[in-house]
């Protein structure tokens, strides 16, 4: 069992400061990016040592996503009111899906030429979805919960995959509080409107 905890600390410590994170996310509070900068720092480390190398270079993306984030949601609104929920304007939903598409055949191939990766084809998928669901949740857009639900489903096989169970499991909750977070959302969207 302790030989266990010692090859999963990692693990373990990034599974709970992503419930953290989920779960402040979830409530809309602007403290999740304060755990994510933290969660993904480590992640860095987790991803690399497990040859997730497309999780693991996402992981500066989400570093400086963080940033922005926080600063969007404290200073981002016209009216210096806090960020309202809203929904994903429709005329960025063909540009968006053209950058996901792109972005997951460049980093498919780069993973194919450059890594020894064994699963480029969804570490890839995850991370080129993520680009977008990171900007989606830093704008405060509604739909952001159905890229993380996509997202979440093939990260958690991924994770199995991988031989990291903490976080794979953590990945199968994440599905679950998306959907409900999705109801949270647009019921405080429909409250503040």
């Amino acid at each position: 069992m302790i030989t266990f905890l010692a090859e999963h600390w990692l693990d373990i410590v990034t599974t709970v400061l992503g419930l953290a994170y989920i779960l402040l996310e979830y409530r809309a509070s602007v403290w999740m990016w304060v755990v994510g900068f933290l969660m993904q720092a480590l992640g860095i480390v987790l991803y690399y040592q497990k040859g997730l190398y497309a999780d693991c270079g996402m992981e500066f993306y989400y570093l400086s996503m963080t940033v922005y984030g926080y600063w969007k949601w404290v200073h981002g609104s016209v009216s210096k009111e806090p960020l309202p929920i809203r929904h994903f304007p429709k005329r960025l939903m063909l540009p968006w899906l053209a950058i996901i598409a792109a972005v997951w055949g460049v980093i498919y191939w780069l993973l194919v030429t450059f890594t020894n990766s064994n699963v480029p084809l969804a570490d890839s998928f995850t991370t080129a979805l993520s680009i977008v669901g990171i900007w989606a949740l830093a704008h405060k857009y509604l739909e952001q919960w159905f890229i993380w639900i996509a997202v979440d489903v093939v990260t958690c096989g991924l994770y199995f995959y991988k031989d990291i169970p903490f976080k794979a499991s953590l990945y199968g909750l994440y599905v679950v509080i998306a959907i409900v977070g999705w109801f949270k959302w647009r019921q405080m969207m429909k409250s503040a409107q």
